[in-house]
């Protein structure tokens, strides 16, 4: 059976279309595919191909420098490996870093306690940058694109939906958060948690993934002060995040303690400069700064 998941719908057009759904998530380094990632599939050139790994220098018995053992990859883990390594030798990316001041967001999530208890939703930190994101990229449209198989072609959309990278014991999953944009933070808030869940339980399904606009993957519950994520094509950008850290920001001669939390952005250099990338972290980081600008 196929380790991609294709909704129904999906594997009919490809089937109509006479689309092999399995070279296409390799071609694109997915291992979800939606209706909308068909669409010129049936025409377009083949992309190059993920260079050859010459493995003949880790291919060593290690047993012969002292005792090993051996655990198979799952083949989830072995799907997600051949596409994160297509993503990396396809994608000419570059990270951009920057850092947020949370003191608003942080005094919103105290203030608004006492609703969130009485809602049954924990207002994490993360639907507050899920909202940005959505904003951010109704504001900046060309991270909200994706780039034809072939290269020749950009294509910009108009919807805006949210992956968000779930760690579980089985592997990273990436539901994804529909029309994010049109959503205020009590709902992001509650999907967060319902996709989270339903993660660690292996209870996503296929209308959960893939089409997202863009990523984002946090590590700040772990640790951490920078990372490079890997872009997860078709989209052109993903956001990591790690965990909010006290710096001293001057006012003049008056030291002040800040929380500012790092952003990692890495995007696909083909669609964006690094002038465009600049522009769309520092807006975001406004955002964080100052949400009243997104809950308007």
């Amino acid at each position: 059976m196929s380790d991609i998941s294709a909704s129904p719908t999906t594997r009919r057009l490809a089937l109509e279309k006479g689309i092999d759904i399995d070279a296409l998530a390799q071609r694109l380094g997915r291992t979800t595919l939606g209706p909308e990632d068909l669409e010129g599939a049936d025409r377009a050139a083949p992309g190059p191909a993920a260079p050859a790994a010459d493995t003949a220098y880790w291919d060593v018995d290690h047993s012969a420098h002292g005792p090993v053992t051996h655990e198979p990859m799952s083949r989830f883990a072995q799907v997600a490996a051949r596409n994160l390594a297509a993503a990396q030798a396809l994608i000419p990316a570059v990270t951009h870093h920057d850092r947020a001041d949370m003191t608003a967001i942080e005094g919103l999530r105290k203030a608004w306690k006492p609703e969130a208890e009485g809602r049954g939703v924990k207002l994490t930190a993360l639907a507050f940058h899920v909202a940005a994101l959505a904003r951010s990229l109704r504001a900046f449209p060309r991270f909200n694109a994706s780039l034809s198989p072939d290269g020749t072609t950009l294509i910009l959309k108009d919807y805006v939906h949210i992956g968000i990278a779930v760690d579980t014991e089985h592997g990273l999953m990436v539901p994804v958060i529909r029309d994010a944009d049109r959503k205020g933070l009590w709902t992001i808030a509650a999907e967060i948690a319902d996709l989270a869940a339903r993660a660690q339980v292996r209870k996503i399904g296929p209308q959960d993934m893939g089409g997202a606009s863009m990523t984002i993957t946090n590590l700040g519950g772990i640790g951490g002060t920078a990372f490079t994520p890997i872009v997860n094509p078709p989209e052109v950008a993903i956001l990591g995040l790690t965990r909010t850290e006290t710096v001293t920001v001057w006012d003049g001669d008056t030291p002040r303690p800040v929380p500012m939390v790092p952003l990692d952005l890495s995007y696909d250099h083909r669609v964006i400069n690094g002038a465009d990338a600049a522009r769309f972290l520092s807006h975001y980081a406004k955002l964080i700064a100052d949400p009243r600008r997104m809950l308007v």
